[in-house]
């Protein structure tokens, strides 16, 4: 499994801006030296967009962004099919496990959005839906929508690109994002091998096992838990949403209760390798008690 680095690149906010792939590369925003996706069975964590598919869509915050295979690079023209497979494989993963991608826009891309020289780094996208479908030449091709962190799923039709967009240049400085460290999530449920604590189910998709990290004590304000492999559990999306919302909660023995009907459903599965704090297991039980309390 190739090293993965997700997220920004230390000294390359959005808006830095490079003469050529070789540049490129060794900034390691995109470190392909050809190709759009750098990826693979793991996960995307970079992709550059800059007009060599004609299936390509790009609207700014958001961008309907072509698979790569099957193109000759003389015509830019499909001329055989895609598979999920490779980069294809690495964005669908990065949808499934919710790695941020980085996007960089070539001066081959849609003008309103893409530099003109070179290529410029875009900022994190995250991957939000994937698909096959028939392409503009009647192959088969991937498809996968990515939408910017800091915008809405759907932006406006008629929303403004930025004219200042190809005159921004490189600044030094390193800019945060509120990104969830979702190498603590994977590590999670790779140690039950993407398998529900709660009922032992396993989702099966054709980019791989799905299920979902939740955390015991909610992230963020007022709750403030930690974002630990200790603050985690291995859930498939139903008993995620039901443990979230109070419907489930496990008790001091460690068997996970329903709270509607107040009958003990299944003893939580547990490995030696995950060292779960019960301290936050606790604050979830006395948080959805109030809950219930409240609504009396």
């Amino acid at each position: 499994m190739a090293e993965r680095t997700y997220g920004e690149i230390p000294g390359y906010p959005p808006g830095s801006t490079f003469a050529n792939r070789t540049e490129l590369a060794a900034s390691k925003v995109h470190r392909p030296l050809q190709g759009g996706i750098c990826g693979g069975q793991d996960g995307a964590e970079s992709i550059v967009v800059s007009g060599g598919y004609v299936d390509d869509e790009d609207y700014g915050t958001e961008i309907i962004y072509t698979g790569q295979g099957g193109n000759d690079p003389r015509t830019k023209r499909q001329i055989a099919h895609q598979e999920l497979k490779l980069g294809n494989l690495g964005l669908a993963r990065s949808q499934l496990e919710g790695y941020p991608v980085r996007v960089v826009r070539g001066a081959g891309g849609d003008k309103k959005y893409s530099p003109e020289t070179g290529l410029q780094y875009s900022g994190l996208f995250r991957v939000v839906d994937h698909w096959s479908d028939i392409g503009t030449d009647g192959f088969t091709i991937w498809r996968f929508r990515l939408v910017a962190y800091e915008s809405a799923d759907t932006p406006p039709p008629d929303l403004a690109p930025s004219d200042v967009a190809s005159e921004v240049t490189r600044v030094e400085a390193t800019i945060q994002r509120l990104v969830r460290n979702t190498s603590v999530a994977v590590e999670a449920k790779r140690l039950y091998d993407y398998t529900c604590q709660i009922c032992g189910e396993q989702l099966m998709t054709p980019a791989g096992p799905y299920a979902e990290a939740a955390h015991i004590k909610p992230l963020g304000k007022p709750h403030n838990g930690p974002d630990t492999i200790s603050n985690v559990l291995c859930l498939c999306p139903n008993h995620h949403v039901l443990f979230d919302t109070g419907a489930l909660q496990i008790d001091p023995e460690g068997r996970v209760v329903d709270t509607i009907n107040n009958a003990i459903v299944v003893d939580l599965q547990l490995t030696e390798k995950h060292p779960i704090n019960w301290s936050l297991v606790e604050y979830h039980r006395s948080i959805h008690a109030n809950k219930k309390q409240a609504e009396k």
